[in-house]
């Protein structure tokens, strides 16, 4: 466990930098991490705009000199690295009268804003590969040439003239310094900090040996033990990629042991992986830009995501026992001190974890809250040697930059894409589009809403294949977010819908990155492995919808009063285990087709929190256990 885990789900290999060159790095992201810091204690006086440009202008650079195919940098590198900087900084030589240029930009300014332009998209392309850049060009070209599209089109408008499209990039508040790139540098570059931190105090270490340590020698343990490492390490992560390869390096030889098939084990490593984005307090980037975008604070976000989550690793927990059952694993005697021991040595490192909730409920601001978290946790792998300590410090606040860097990227991207959206008028165009889609099926509103959130889901989650979870939720807000909230779904509940999916896209065949990762592992073939991590989530793509089919399905997001959450949350929880006995094929003993078939209408029923949907679901899983008692008995007498 001595690898950071905090490199983001969006990354692509970084170089394999030399000694001398990985120090230059280390040295200047450390810088980086002060400016991040200074900006919290004592901003920038010219206001947060002034501090994006700032950041982005010093970050930048440092993705093409870490991203790249040489080991080192190169002159092409420096050169854009120089530009990067260059251009990026542009606005600070007169920052006002920049300003003051908003919708009449000079030459100059196109120029540089071009140029910053082509170098952002490089920047995405180097750490998330072609599709991005690809989709942030066809945004432009749509803007540009909108105006020759037939009028009777719905998403045809008059066209934008480059200079103004480039204005919106370069200087209006949704261009590259707009939500997304104020969340990276505001909230994200101090959580990977805070993480990287927490890691190297030896929190890593300390989640796993208290998973191991909680369920010893059963045949069970080796599953309940990755699944449950697998959510301890993403409290404090937020990347599934990387904390499936954290567990999996550590877990897999367990699994092997207890008779786990390579595409079995390697399923159940991504699933527990991914799970890291969704889990508070510590989710993936989206979930600050879903606190932005919304104007609530960070904690409502943590309190919607709670109940999710449990459902969530519900699934995988249900899947675990019966695999156990059905593919006979074995117990694995595992060397480890008893819970109490482990607890005692490090439970101090759940005590950060604790000083961002409560500081967040004394409604202390997010940024100032993982400071203090951040500290709290540097103190705790404070030794006697001084020295040490304070490069054990610097090193975790260089490593928590350059870990964000891929998201800075992403979100400077993603800036392209909003504004676009904006100028042109495109997301209302395409909501209304597929609210006519929907609505061609049927007249009925409640049909019209159902139809609309599983082709919503379905859009989200194919974006999803092809993007980083952030840029597919970005894109998905601007463009599905509208389509929901016109048929009357809050926003909240729209949000969390598309952040969900989202995600979960990132188990979805064929580009399930988690998955590869937990097949390089252990070794198993990487299709099946996408498809039993596949069937690990499965529960979880159908939560989501729960949230905006029903106002019931809101007291899964804690909107209602505690007894109704809890109502909402168990009867969710019925129709989890009834999907799981279906995918899974285990009941009490081996399910037959009977059983599993009744389960599936049991299941969607119960994820529909309607008390009419919950009666039938519950009549159908009655059903379904009666098929079953029957048959085993016939079985027994027959034996």
């Amino acid at each position: 466990m001595s690898e950071p885990i905090l490199e983001q789900d969006e990354e692509r290999p970084v170089r394999a930098l030399s000694a001398r060159w990985d120090r230059a790095l280390a040295v200047a992201a450390f810088l980086v991490a002060l400016l991040v810091l200074k900006q919290v204690f004592r901003p920038f006086a010219q206001g947060g705009q002034f501090y994006l440009v700032v950041f982005l202008a010093v970050t930048l650079p440092l993705v093409f000199l870490s991203y790249g195919r040489s080991a080192d940098p190169g002159p092409l590198d420096w050169v854009l690295a120089l530009l990067a900087f260059l251009a990026g900084a542009y606005p600070l030589a007169g920052f006002d009268a920049f300003l003051d240029r908003q919708g009449q930009l000079s030459t100059p300014d196109v120029i540089a804003g071009t140029v910053l332009l082509l170098l952002i998209l490089e920047a995405a392309r180097r750490t998330t590969g072609w599709v991005l850049p690809v989709v942030c060009v066809a945004f432009i070209a749509f803007a540009y040439y909108g105006g020759y599209l037939p009028p009777s089109w719905a998403i045809s408008h008059a066209g934008v003239d480059f200079a103004q499209i480039v204005n919106g990039f370069f200087n209006d508040a949704t261009g590259f310094y707009g939500t997304p790139l104020d969340v990276a540098a505001t909230y994200i570059v101090l959580f990977t900090i805070y993480g990287a931190v927490l890691n190297a105090s030896g929190a890593g270490t300390f989640f796993v040996d208290i998973s191991f340590s909680l369920f010893r020698r059963s045949r069970t343990a080796p599953g309940r033990t990755a699944a449950t490492a697998g959510f301890l390490l993403g409290t404090v992560s937020g990347s599934g990629t990387a904390t499936t390869v954290s567990l999996g390096a550590v877990t897999w030889p367990m699994l092997r042991k207890a008779g786990y098939s390579k595409e079995n084990a390697g399923g159940l490593l991504a699933a527990s992986g991914i799970g890291a984005i969704l889990s508070p307090p510590t989710m993936g980037a989206a979930a600050f830009i879903i606190a932005e975008y919304l104007r609530v604070s960070y904690l409502d976000v943590l309190v919607w995501a709670i109940l999710p989550t449990l459902l969530y690793y519900l699934g995988i927990a249900l899947a675990v026992e019966i695999d156990a059952r059905r593919f006979g694993a074995r117990p694995v005697d595992v060397e480890a001190p008893r819970a109490w021991t482990v607890l005692r040595r490090g439970g101090h490192h759940f005590l950060s974890l604790g000083v961002i909730v409560v500081f967040l409920v004394l409604d202390v601001p997010v940024y100032s809250a993982v400071v203090y978290a951040t500290g709290v946790a540097a103190l705790f792998a404070l030794s006697s040697d001084l020295r040490g300590w304070s490069r054990l410090v610097a090193t975790s606040l260089a490593v928590g930059v350059r870990g964000a860097l891929p998201v800075i990227a992403v979100c400077a991207a993603a800036g392209v894409i909003t504004s676009t959206v904006t100028k042109t008028g495109l997301g209302q165009a395409l909501a209304s589009a597929l609210v006519d889609l929907a609505s061609a099926v049927s007249s009925n509103p409640a049909v019209v809403l159902a139809v609309t959130a599983v082709l919503a889901a379905v859009a989200v989650s194919v974006l999803g294949l092809a993007v980083p979870v952030t840029a597919s939720f970005v894109i998905s807000w601007v463009v599905v977010g509208p389509a929901l909230v016109e048929l009357g779904v809050a926003p909240a509940e729209a949000a969390m819908f598309i952040f969900y999916y989202a995600v979960l896209s990132e188990v979805t065949p064929p580009t399930a990155l988690a998955a590869v990762a937990a097949a390089a592992i252990t070794g198993g073939d990487v299709v099946r492995t996408m498809w039993r991590t596949w069937r690990y989530t499965l529960p979880a793509f159908l939560v989501p919808l729960a949230f905006v089919l029903t106002d019931n399905g809101s007291n899964l997001l804690l909107h209602g009063t505690l007894l109704d959450a809890l109502w909402v949350f168990a009867v969710s929880a019925l129709g989890v285990a009834a999907l799981a006995v279906a995918t899974g094929g285990w009941l009490v003993r081996r399910a037959g087709v009977a059983e599993r078939a009744l389960c599936v209408p049991a299941a969607l029923a119960l994820l529909y929190p309607d008390p009419r949907s919950v009666a039938i679901g519950a009549a159908f899983l009655f059903a379904a256990t009666v098929v079953h008692v029957l048959v085993n008995r016939k079985e027994n007498r027959d034996a």
